[in-house]
């Protein structure tokens, strides 16, 4: 792999920036180059060698930045290895069994196809009901939402390991 690994995230109260944290300090102790940037503020993709872009699902949605970084860099991203994740759901259990095999948004899977991610992954995610406000707090409140940090770090820096070893072995050239 040539150039720096792009982890961008899209994060509305902050449990998935942590975990776009927790990728890049793994990605640096597998001596890669990394920038972290939220989606909103990337403007190219130029000189990315790999992208990990990571959202918070709400109601089976990514954040809109998250969305039209997907949708405007599909050309570019379509070029690099990529790699997705989500952060969601609350409560004790398997992301996957609480989102029903639920991965990614219907919406962006032509999307999703067209760029060829390596790796599509949901992390359970946090829900502090203190810092809710408007619509969310509603929402929150009427489907019963656990609340509290379902995060697993140790299974996100363990996915973030495999993404340094599959772009260690992009390196290694076979002789002919």
């Amino acid at each position: 792999m040539q150039g720096t690994v792009l982890v961008a995230y899209a994060s509305k109260y902050g449990a998935t920036r942590d975990i776009a944290e927790a990728i890049v300090r793994t990605l640096r102790e597998a001596g890669l180059t990394v920038d972290l940037r939220e989606c909103r503020d990337v403007k190219s993709l130029d000189g990315y060698g790999a992208v990990v872009l990571g959202s918070a699902v709400y109601v089976g949605r990514l954040r809109r930045e998250a969305a039209d970084l997907l949708r405007n860099g599909e050309a570019q991203l379509a070029s690099v290895p990529v790699w997705l994740f989500s952060s969601g759901p609350t409560g004790d259990g398997d992301a996957d069994e609480l989102l029903h095999g639920w991965r990614f948004p219907a919406a962006l899977e032509p999307v999703a196809q067209r760029i060829g991610p390596k790796d599509i992954v949901v992390f359970s995610g946090a829900l502090d009901a203190g810092v809710l406000r408007g619509f969310d707090a509603f929402l929150t409140r009427s489907v019963k939402a656990p609340v509290g940090d379902y995060r697993d770090i140790e299974a996100v820096s363990d996915w973030a390991r495999g993404i340094a070893q599959a772009l260690d072995a992009e390196r290694v050239t076979v002789p002919a």
